[in-house]
């Protein structure tokens, strides 16, 4: 079952959208959007506190405990999670995984550490990959700031080793852009991976995303800014993806 899920960037107490990840926007309050697409029938949210890394969490909780009050879809959250008690914080609000990235590549032990605690299902590793040549993409933390010298498909294969149940793959080239997802760089990854590889990056039609399970083998799709802008919505991408031949979950969930 191919999974459609909501991705929602905040700061502070705000939804916001940038291009590249930079340039943010403010969309407005994430806890109406996360509503609307939860009653239009996504199959799953994300929550990353974009600036959390640098700042601290922030209202992560908070906003987390909000939405999970009116939205029953599983939800991944992730930004500033440096340890497992930062990680059982996430969850005991109402989160149902975790999502690790800085913190991870700083610490590989925490993704074990993690997934020895809470079980692999519950941890997720994020990855911001920016492509540096061809068939080459570069691991970026602190929100794709900075850049680490480790390399996209080698890291995802580590990760997995050491307890990662999924992989969040961003496209920093494409986040934003509506341009569509990069393939090769979702199709690298997921043919060296064992877990399931959720595309993030670059959705801007329905063909997108189709594209992004065909060529690019993903197993889930995480859009954004094509919902946000009212590019298109949940069930116009599901009836899409359902006459391609995807299984998906068609019926919406009462309002």
């Amino acid at each position: 079952m191919i999974r459609v899920v909501g991705r929602l960037d905040i700061k502070g107490e705000n939804l916001i959208k940038g291009i590249c990840l930079e340039g943010l926007r403010v969309i407005g309050p994430p806890n109406e959007f996360a509503i609307k697409y939860y009653n239009e029938g996504i199959d799953e949210l994300i929550y990353l506190d974009t600036v959390a890394s640098l700042y601290g969490r922030g209202n992560l909780l908070r906003v987390i405990e909000e939405t999970t009050m009116d939205v029953f879809v599983p939800l991944i959250a992730g930004g500033g999670i440096r340890s497992v008690e930062d990680m059982r914080s996430v969850l005991r609000v109402g989160a149902d995984r975790v999502a690790i990235n800085t913190a991870a590549l700083s610490n590989p032990d925490l993704i074990s550490e993690g997934a020895n605690t809470f079980g692999t299902q519950c941890i997720v590793l994020s990855i911001a990959a920016k492509k540096q040549k061809e068939g080459c993409w570069e691991c970026y933390v602190e929100g794709g700031r900075e850049r680490t010298g480790i390399d996209v498909v080698e890291w995802a294969q580590k990760g997995v080793e050491l307890g990662a149940g999924e992989i969040l793959l961003t496209s920093i080239d494409r986040d934003g852009t509506l341009s569509g997802f990069d393939t090769e760089l979702i199709a690298a990854v997921a043919r060296n991976s064992e877990v399931p590889v959720i595309a993030s990056g670059g959705a801007g039609t329905e063909e997108d995303c189709a594209l992004a399970l065909t060529k690019g083998r993903a197993d889930a799709l995480a859009i954004g800014s094509i919902l946000h802008y009212n590019k298109s919505n949940i069930k116009t991408i599901k009836s899409y993806l359902d006459k391609s031949g995807f299984e998906v979950r068609l019926q919406s969930v009462p309002a």
